[in-house]
């Protein structure tokens, strides 16, 4: 089975506890989620392979070493993920971002894909879904799913906020995709939503309702 890392770094942690806060406006609240996207990248990114290479420092030449192996990805669920994507990118700037456009019918709960654009060479690529809440898993689970069908093998999953039972879905239709979280709440809701999690990312990011 996949890994589940949730992130314990004092950073993170305080960073969280204003993004959970409802007092927290839209200006803040998207700067503190691509504080704490681009804190996440440090353990997201820690399996990342390396190569050694000759340079030449102001004093003598040395080895040193950069990251090697596959290119890197970066894909947000739409919406919400992409306050996570500028975090990222801060930190892995030629990394290639794609899109994934879901929403989850007020009725059946289920995911409903209305949009898709992902690099070309996606097969060459190792992925990082990103979207701030795993709630029922489904919108996660289904735009991994999605990635697969399109050749994608090495795919990772970073949220801020999941609940257990997210989880444990994602968990059993991806046991192959390890998940990233900065905390993983109680439980969810009778409405799906996460408890107590911080609301609707999408809304809070955007200034919707």
């Amino acid at each position: 089975m996949a890994k589940i890392i949730e992130m314990n770094h004092p950073l993170i942690k305080h960073k969280l506890t204003f993004i959970r806060d409802k007092n927290t406006g839209a200006k803040e609240f998207r700067e503190l989620v691509k504080e704490v996207s681009m804190l996440m990248a440090y353990e997201v990114t820690r399996s990342l392979p390396l190569k050694e290479i000759e340079i030449e420092t102001p004093v003598s030449k040395t080895k040193s070493q950069v990251i090697a192996g596959k290119k890197l990805g970066i894909v947000p669920i739409l919406r919400a993920g992409l306050g996570m994507v500028d975090g990222m990118l801060n930190l892995l700037p030629a990394a290639k971002v794609g899109h994934v456009g879901l929403y989850r019918d007020p009725e059946t709960l289920k995911p409903v894909e209305y949009y898709c654009k992902l690099p070309t060479d996606v097969k060459e690529r190792d992925l990082i879904v990103l979207d701030p809440m795993l709630a029922t898993g489904g919108s996660a689970s289904a735009a991994i799913g999605f990635l697969k069908d399109r050749g994608a093998t090495n795919i990772k999953l970073m949220c801020l906020i999941a609940s257990p039972e997210g989880i444990k879905v994602v968990n059993e239709d991806h046991p192959d995709v390890d998940i990233y979280v900065a905390s993983i709440d109680e439980k969810l809701n009778d409405h799906a939503y996460i408890v107590p999690g911080l609301g609707d990312a999408g809304d809070r990011l955007f200034g919707t309702k």
